[in-house]
């Protein structure tokens, strides 16, 4: 049974201390960017100058997401490569080399941007017709946009960056297994998956992906070579267990009210803001840094009771699993292995769990196995 290793927890508590850091700078430097670019009237000159090529309202937005955007990504860009490329390589866990971890930021830019401005047009869009409603319109859409993206980034966005291939006939046992798994959760699914992780890790996954004709469990590579059938088996029970407790609708419900709530307190900010900026109107693209500053200040003060509530639907999947596969050793085992694997950090401080944590900590996890195999 593989246990705990105290050197590489050690790392796991740098590497968590390093990461919040980096997660801090990011949101301190997005939240500065946005309001820099209102209070010296970047954000208004810019849509002024535009105007003088178009009044088209579509180009408009999308020519100011776009030079907006591409400019706070190029600022961004050092924090992301010390944040994706650096520390990982630094506590070995990254396998990625520059070339294709450059190549990564070109296909994410791609994908971003297209995502990006179909979602930005979308916003504008009901910000001009829907009026003082636009709130709760927009609240629809984006619940609308979270369904079709569930639906779709299994079949079209993911295999952008890896790549899917039926286990082989070595594992045949395994995806037997896992088929038998599902049909007990009462999902049926489209095959056993591996995705090539170790491309770009040395961490361990597995998920259960898409919904309907594009549901399919994909397990990756490294959770494969590294964790027992048993293991592997309690790790997608687990994922099976969301399905089982209907997490899917469940979570995109419960973030669609918070959206909305989100969405009602900044319709009551921003007419305000209209005329502290000179903008000229709600759907004045020079509002975007904005809606930027207000939606994620939002978030920021929403995120432990998002967090909290993901934290006990994660809880709820545990104990399925525990139920199901009724091998809490290879459970506790399994989330060990991933511990030391991924680097995840065991005993995290309360306030980090209540602040940035959407699953159970660890050592949590483990000690509920642990009991439950003494039970």
């Amino acid at each position: 049974m593989t246990e705990i290793d105290p050197q590489r927890q050690e790392k796991a508590k740098e590497y968590a201390q390093i990461k919040r850091r980096m997660w801090l700078v990011d949101m301190a430097g997005s939240l500065l960017y946005a309001l820099l670019w209102l209070v010296t009237g970047w954000s208004t000159g810019l849509r002024d100058w535009l105007l003088s090529f178009t009044e088209n309202p579509y180009l408009l937005v999308a020519l100011y997401a776009v030079i907006f955007g591409g400019i706070y990504y190029v600022l961004n860009l050092p924090l992301s490569y010390l944040a994706e490329f650096v520390y990982p390589h630094r506590y070995d866990l990254s396998t990625q080399s520059l070339k294709d971890w450059l190549l990564d930021q070109v296909k994410g830019l791609g994908v971003g941007a297209i995502l990006g401005l179909i979602l930005i047009q979308v916003i504008y869009l009901i910000l001009r017709v829907t009026g003082d409603a636009w709130w709760l319109w927009l609240s629809g859409a984006m619940l609308l946009f979270s369904v079709i993206l569930v639906n779709l980034a299994p079949v079209l966005i993911m295999p952008i960056f890896n790549k899917f291939t039926p286990l082989s006939e070595e594992h045949e046992d395994l995806a037997e297994r896992l088929i038998r798994l599902a049909e007990k959760a009462g999902t049926e699914v489209k095959g056993v998956y591996k995705m090539d992780m170790s491309r770009r890790t040395r961490q361990a996954n597995a998920a259960l992906m898409g919904s309907g004709n594009t549901r399919r469990i994909v397990l990756g590579d490294t959770l494969i070579e590294e964790f027992s059938p048993d293991e592997i088996e309690t790790v997608l029970a687990h994922e099976l267990g969301h399905h089982v407790n209907k997490d899917m609708p469940i979570l995109i419900g419960f973030s669609t009210l918070l959206i909305t709530l989100g969405f009602f307190l900044v319709s009551l900010v921003l007419n305000w803001a209209v005329n502290t900026f000179g903008l000229t109107g709600v759907a004045d693209p020079a509002g975007l840094p904005v809606l930027m500053i207000l939606l994620s200040l939002y978030q920021l003060v929403v995120m432990p009771i998002s967090n909290a509530f993901s934290r006990w639907r994660e809880r709820m999947a545990d104990d399925y699993a525990l139920e199901t596969t009724d091998k809490p050793e290879a459970f506790a085992s399994a989330f060990k292995q991933l511990a030391n694997q991924n680097l995840g950090e065991v005993d995290p401080e309360p306030w980090v769990v209540f602040l940035f944590y959407n699953h159970p900590p660890l050592r949590d996890r483990i000690t509920k196995a642990e009991n439950w195999q003494a039970a």
